[in-house]
């Protein structure tokens, strides 16, 4: 059977789609990394894939695996843990654990979100390790987060501490606030809380860092860092409507530089795109030839509503079109995938969105195949028309 790739125009949707370039964001941040959650659209990507110092941020790998280990009943959040001698001796920002303490397993998850507890994430790491020490506990994340996808995560500990080869990539980061987001949706509140004062001990250290909180632009977490080699980081998240943002920078100069861009990057994120629904599930979208079948071409539709992220305004047609290797052979199920309807939004990513077949399509019978043999015999011999068989093009 002949086949060839066939890219087809796709009219209707040109009739549809249309976007400006959006100027790109300028950021200080050395590092930066936003998406759109819902559509997966990468709105900035700023050295994204670079392993750098991630400071306090990486406490989300202790706590994603901590929520893991309740989830499977390995760790219970009533469960009181001990604190070691090497988790007491951490300076930094702690709850002012001592090794008298036997803390419950919710103040020390809420220690590590609201406080940034360097001794509380080393207490959850020595209970889940395999070994019993804060040193497995990290060498079991680095292995989680090649699992998840991480690529460039790389841990020493639990917490974000300062130690060669400590890193993790802006884009792991994203990866990994958008798997807390959507795998713990019972837990994810606590990242939005601003204040708790554990056992009265540290007046000082009892509010969280985040700047977005309260500031009512629909921010509810992740986790600020900071150290002089990382400078001052975020991952952050907000929803405004039915969108969510997720986002991550590093490298800031201060806090205050911090909370200017977090809150830039937000307003920036909601108020210069918008979701768009282009496609309707069962829309007929364009055919693709059918070669040895009872119909000589089949119908293509989305099995799914297509959502998009576009610019909110708009001047110049999208380019998009329908892609397929074909004629395709019969038999044809209903749903089956046929082809690709590419999207390229100017200054977006490409979007590749699945078509399937509208209708089954069974093989041609007898008469069917005769004719069609006939007529490669021909062309193979010269004596037929150029044109390909109708229908199987």
């Amino acid at each position: 059977m002949p086949r060839a790739l066939y890219r087809l125009f796709a009219a209707t949707l040109m009739m549809i789609l249309t976007v400006a370039q959006v100027a790109a964001f300028e950021t200080k941040a050395k590092a930066a990394f936003v998406m759109d959650q819902g559509t997966g659209t990468v709105l900035l990507s700023k050295n994204a894939d670079e392993p750098l110092p991630p400071a306090s941020m990486s406490k989300l790998m202790t706590l994603f695996m901590a929520f893991e280990a309740v989830r499977d009943n390995r760790l219970s959040m009533e469960e009181h843990l001990s604190v070691s001698q090497h988790a007491m001796n951490y300076g930094g920002s702690t709850m002012f654990l001592d090794t008298t303490d036997k803390v419950k397993v919710a103040d020390l998850l809420r220690g590590i979100i609201v406080l940034s507890g360097n001794d509380a994430c080393a207490v959850i790491a020595e209970a889940l390790s395999p070994d019993g020490t804060e040193a497995g506990f990290a060498r079991l994340m680095t292995r989680r987060a090649r699992q998840l996808g991480m690529d460039n995560s790389t841990f020493v500990n639990s917490n974000g501490w300062p130690a060669p080869g400590h890193r993790m990539s802006m884009r792991d980061l994203a990866i990994l606030a958008n798997l807390l987001i959507t795998d713990f949706p019972e837990f994810y509140p606590m990242f939005a809380e601003q204040e708790f004062a554990f056992d009265g001990r540290s007046p000082g250290n009892s509010r969280n860092r985040n700047p977005l909180l309260g500031l009512g632009v629909g921010a509810d977490g992740l986790k600020t860092g900071h150290t002089s080699e990382a400078g001052y980081g975020l991952v952050g998240s907000a929803m405004q409507g039915d969108r969510r943002v997720i986002f991550v920078i590093s490298g800031l100069e201060s806090a205050q530089a911090r909370a200017e861009v977090s809150e830039q990057i937000v307003n920036w994120s909601f108020r210069q795109f918008t979701e768009t629904t282009i496609v309707r599930k069962g829309d007929r979208l364009g055919e693709a030839g059918v070669w040895m079948g009872k119909d000589l071409r089949v119908p293509l539709v989305s099995d799914e509503d297509v959502t998009i992220l576009l610019p909110v305004l708009g001047s110049d047609n999208v380019p998009a079109e329908i892609i397929y290797h074909g004629p395709v052979q019969a038999p044809i199920v209903e749903g089956q995938e046929m082809a690709k309807l590419v999207i390229r939004p100017e200054g977006l990513p490409e979007i590749q969105v699945p078509l399937v077949a509208e209708r089954s399509v069974p093989n041609g019978g007898f008469g069917v195949r005769l004719k069609t043999a006939a007529t490669v015999l021909m062309k193979q011999f010269g004596l037929g028309a150029e044109q390909p068989v109708e229908g199987n093009s």
